[in-house]
């Protein structure tokens, strides 16, 4: 399997690279077949939306990513859910950083089988063949060392975005064949979990995918989904076009719309409204490492007075920004339930910049930095230090967050799941 199509799927993060790759006019079309899309769509109702399958597939394969009940009994059914988790999160190019990770993990030899694997954006993209095992490694480093900005998508827009990912979902269909599907069912079958979220456009919410599910399914249906779903949870909002997934409503046949799953968070743990609960009911799990695609840190960088330019640096700042609020909601979950938070961020130990786009160079250095750190085993240890000492804050002194403020109906949400 190739895993050219990994990297091509950029998160909202990614915004930012097609952005900077717009205003340098790279690349140009090709085939305006390719690009035609018809922008029709028949109206459909918020509860048909709520009760829709896939079409041609079984219920089941997903659950709405912001119920904590629906989270709940999804958890009961995944044996290996006490097993520790991986959390992939969205960054586009910089999920070199998540690829290199691994596979120094894997020839370190104290790589865990995860019990959970979950991805958002180019997280979604390494989340299947992380999910594998070692067995994906080099599809991951193909993926994320082997790539330019015209394998992810073409300059010219479609009636929904600035861009076109044709580029993209062409090497998606490539690289995830049946073979990798039958793979994954495989480890689906010994209760482990792949998840991967997009954001439903229309109800504006969160969906959580299960791709083993999906996988186990079979078929050339559930295989396009399967893509479909990892293109979906990339495609950022205006840049990349968003993915229609054709669904059934009792009768009715409904289109709904998905795009970046990094839209309503930059990672998945678990629904919102468990991580904020007042008396949060903990995971099955002990211990959750969380690779985070991206430098947190504030980057100096000349904008210059045009819109693309003041578009790619604030959308830089608000996914920085959206990451550290994350990251902090998950410190104060897991000191307050004993959940071990593995992080792995790209910190100051990586000091390479770039203002190219899908640059190859710098992303086999980043690869590269990352299976040092995975191979050495200090890709969680360095991260606390080199956050307290950007900030002078220490993990341990983030305040811990109430449901104080977000509605009574997620409190007793949450209350019900600890009674269960």
């Amino acid at each position: 399997m190739s895993g050219s199509s990994i990297r091509r799927t950029s998160l909202r993060s990614t915004a930012l690279v097609c952005v900077a790759a717009i205003g340098l006019g790279l690349p140009q079309p090709a085939s305006a077949a390719e690009r035609t899309r018809s922008s029709e769509r028949g109206a459909f109702t918020a509860a048909e939306a709520a009760s829709a399958r896939p079409d041609g597939l079984p219920a089941g394969l997903r659950i709405p990513g912001d119920d904590p009940a629906a989270f709940a009994r999804f958890l009961e059914d995944a044996r290996a859910a006490h097993d520790p988790w991986l959390v992939l999160s969205g960054g586009g190019e910089n999920g070199a950083f998540a690829a290199g990770l691994l596979k120094g993990w894997s020839e370190a030899g104290t790589r865990p089988t995860f019990g959970v694997i979950t991805g958002v954006s180019t997280g979604a993209m390494i989340a299947p063949f992380a999910f594998i095992g070692s067995a994906g490694d080099e599809a991951l480093r193909q993926g994320y060392t082997e790539i330019s900005a015209a394998d992810v998508f073409e300059f010219g827009g479609t009636n929904e975005s600035l861009t076109d990912t044709w580029p993209l979902k062409r090497r998606i269909d490539r690289s995830v064949t049946p073979k990798l599907l039958q793979a994954v069912a495989a480890e689906h079958a010994k209760g482990r979990r792949l998840l991967v979220a997009t954001t439903a456009v229309d109800s504006e919410r969160p969906v959580l995918w299960d791709m083993g599910a999906i996988a186990g399914t079979g078929g050339p249906k559930a295989l396009a989904l399967f893509r479909d779903i990892i293109l979906a949870s990339s495609a950022v909002p205006g840049v990349f076009p968003p993915v229609m997934v054709e669904a059934v409503a009792g009768s009715k046949h409904i289109q709904e719309m998905h795009d970046d799953g990094g839209t309503t968070a930059p990672y998945y743990l678990a629904p919102e409204a468990w991580l904020l609960a007042t008396h949060p009911v903990p995971l099955p799990t002990h211990r959750v490492y969380l690779v985070v695609n991206n430098s947190l840190a504030p980057q100096f960088q000349m904008a210059s007075r045009t819109t693309l330019s003041v578009l790619g640096r604030s959308l830089s700042a608000a996914i920085k920004a959206q990451t550290r609020a994350a990251l902090a909601l998950s410190r104060s979950f897991a000191q307050r339930t004993g959940l071990d938070l593995q992080v792995a961020e790209i910190d100051g130990r990586f000091t390479r910049t770039t203002t190219a786009p899908f640059d190859q160079t710098y992303m086999k250095a980043l690869f590269a930095h990352g299976e040092v750190l995975g191979r050495n085993g200090t890709a969680f240890t360095g991260e606390a230090q080199g956050r307290e000492a950007e900030t002078g804050t220490k993990a341990s002194d983030l305040p811990a967050i109430s449901l104080a403020g977000t509605g009574e109906a997620q409190d007793s949400a949450v209350r019900d799941l600890a009674r269960r």
